[in-house]
């Protein structure tokens, strides 16, 4: 049984972001049945942690359902991470939420990133904020991130779109089930790191 949690930053009821990451989450738990694996998954949307995300940034400790968000992500294996794009970064409720996590909470753990937004100018937001904000985490991001521009739902794009979500959920289920391919992907992950180091 591997288990993720599916952080979700949208602010809406629905949310683009929210379908993303239960799309993601659909292929993920087909790929993982596929190599025999069950997959349990924990939901946070953090529109309904808002409040004491906050307080626990000024309290120094979460309580309650922030309190058994935080036990999940400590005790996943993964984690899917979704952030709408605001200002073409993460939102600052997504940022906060891992601002407030123990050092080393994410260390070790495969996480697919991805974000949504109104125009795909903005994807690079997943490499230049999301990317190294998880590698200063010991986190280890699996190498694609899966960016949806509004055009990509209903429109054109979701063909598109939904070759990305494959390849995503393939790469964190070749991670969490410790595949050869996974390897190879994070020895070049931290061979990179070395080069430029």
């Amino acid at each position: 049984m591997k288990k993720i949690v599916v952080i979700s930053g949208g602010l809406g009821s629905p949310s683009s972001t929210r379908v993303l990451g239960d799309d993601i989450v659909a292929r993920l738990r087909e790929d993982l049945a596929a190599k025999g694996e069950e997959l349990e998954v924990t939901v946070a949307e953090l529109r309904e942690l808002a409040h004491p995300i906050m307080d626990a940034m000024l309290t120094g400790f979460p309580t309650g359902d922030l309190a058994r968000i935080t036990d999940a992500v400590a005790a996943a294996d993964g984690l899917v991470v979704v952030s709408p794009t605001f200002s073409a970064s993460i939102s600052g409720l997504v940022k906060s939420f891992f601002d407030i996590l123990e050092m080393d909470t994410l260390k070790g753990k495969h996480i697919l990133m991805a974000a949504t937004g109104g125009t795909e100018r903005h994807s690079l937001m997943l490499e230049f904020a999301m990317r190294p904000l998880f590698s200063y985490l010991g986190a280890l991001p699996v190498r694609t991130a899966i960016f949806a521009a509004t055009s990509d739902f209903g429109g054109p794009g979701v063909g598109s779109l939904d070759r990305r979500v494959r390849a995503g959920a393939q790469e964190l289920a070749d991670a969490l089930a410790g595949s050869q391919r996974a390897v190879e992907a994070d020895d070049f992950v931290e061979f990179a790191t070395l080069l430029r180091n």
